[in-house]
């Protein structure tokens, strides 16, 4: 089994994944299997990744989400499916650089880290394209707790990070909303003792199909993560050694 899988999770993303899985092919230095995690048979996905993947003779998985459907429930089913000892979680639309991932991949060997962030606002990040308020919203989440906390990340809320298999085996998933499993995860991997850290990445707005994040919908599951965060940092200075829940 190789020891990095990359999980995508899908809804309807047929125009999409065969550049998506053609650059990882190019892209990713190292052996690798890639979980394609889906909602419903139907999905226009399954059939292109399929002929895709005999083609260019990737090690591709089908996975059906097991929790329900949505983003958040594919990302845990891909998480949670996974033997590999490191696991990229990347979007199906085009918005994450495929060559990041080696050195997403690079740095969580070199430091020793166990979870490695894409980001977007450290020097050499940047984001293309998207809606203002979205962007805003998420860079002063990223770069206040940065700067308030002693989380090692400037972009706490991208989905596009690495994952150990000791964190996904030791730090309970709360989430109920979508995308901001990757938040909970970062804080609460970093406030239990693993090592987190970060890379530059360039994040590009998709070009086709209609983007599943719904900011005021999630905006309330992103604030627990963020107020949780500083109830964390305020018990660490005070030495109270509460750890996440």
């Amino acid at each position: 089994m190789p020891s990095l899988a990359v999980i995508i999770p899908v809804y309807n993303e047929g125009k999409n994944i065969r550049p998506v899985l053609q650059g990882l092919h190019a892209a990713v230095s190292e052996p690798f299997q890639v979980l394609v995690v889906y909602d419903f048979d139907e999905d226009d996905t399954l059939p292109v990744a399929r002929e895709l993947a005999q083609q260019l003779g990737l090690d591709l998985h089908l996975v059906k989400n097991r929790f329900g459907r949505g983003a958040l429930n594919a990302i845990k089913t891909g998480l949670l499916e996974s033997e590999s000892d490191y696991m990229i979680v990347t979007m199906a639309d085009l918005s994450d650089p495929p060559e990041v991932i080696n050195a997403l991949l690079a740095k969580a060997r070199q430091d020793k880290a166990d979870l490695v962030c894409a980001s977007r606002y450290m020097r050499g990040g940047r984001q293309s394209g998207g809606p203002l308020l979205k962007k805003l919203l998420s860079r002063a989440a990223g770069v206040s707790l940065y700067y308030l906390t002693s989380l090692p990340t400037h972009d706490v809320t991208n989905s596009f990070k690495l994952y150990s298999r000791d964190v996904i085996r030791s730090v309970p998933i709360a989430s109920e909303g979508g995308f901001e499993l990757g938040m909970e995860l970062t804080i609460k991997a970093h406030y239990s003792g693993f090592k987190v850290a970060e890379v530059p990445t360039h994040w590009t707005d998709r070009t086709d199909g209609e983007s599943r994040f719904r900011l005021f919908q999630w905006l309330p599951h992103y604030l627990r993560w963020y107020f949780l965060a500083l109830r964390l940092e305020v018990g660490r200075r005070l030495g109270l050694g509460h750890g996440p829940r």
